[in-house]
């Protein structure tokens, strides 16, 4: 990355265990990593418009989205971000349960960069989270940190 800018990252994903499990994976970075949690699709797209409450909070460098959320689904806060023209170029990491080939499909195309479904041992779930750090936070230049 080149700086000691910390990488913003919002998890929506209304599951507490599941939130702790990918803070736990993501705490011991090479870099600075600030870790947001939105519990359901109305706080995330109110978190990522930076509204109301979270008019301070910084922009997002990338997402990691669960598909079956409270008060607005997965696939509906993808489709929202990906309209917008300040959000639609920050990368979103659908991580759900789901295997459904629909839902792959319409994560997809709705623009998802990409899909993984979380795995039910917890081990594979540490091993999955740190992969996705390790590809998404180290290899992957993010949309808002090139430099102009």
């Amino acid at each position: 990355m080149g700086d000691n800018t910390p990488i913003e990252v919002l998890i929506v994903e209304d599951n507490p265990g599941d939130v702790e499990l990918a803070k736990e994976a993501l705490r011991d970075t090479s870099f600075p990593v600030n870790l947001h949690v939105a519990r359901d699709g109305e706080e995330a797209m109110r978190f990522l418009r930076r509204e109301d409450e979270q008019a301070d909070v910084p922009l997002a460098d990338l997402v990691l989205l669960d598909l079956n959320m409270p008060k607005k689904s997965g696939h509906e806060v993808l489709e929202e971000m990906k309209k917008d023209a300040d959000l639609r170029l920050v990368p979103v990491i659908v991580f759900t349960s789901s295997s459904a080939r629909e839902d792959i499909e319409r994560a997809y195309d709705r623009y998802a960069n990409c899909y993984i479904t979380k795995p039910g041992d917890l081990d594979e779930l540490v091993k999955v989270v740190r992969a996705i750090e390790s590809f998404w936070l180290n290899v992957v230049r993010l949309p808002r940190r090139i430099a102009a």
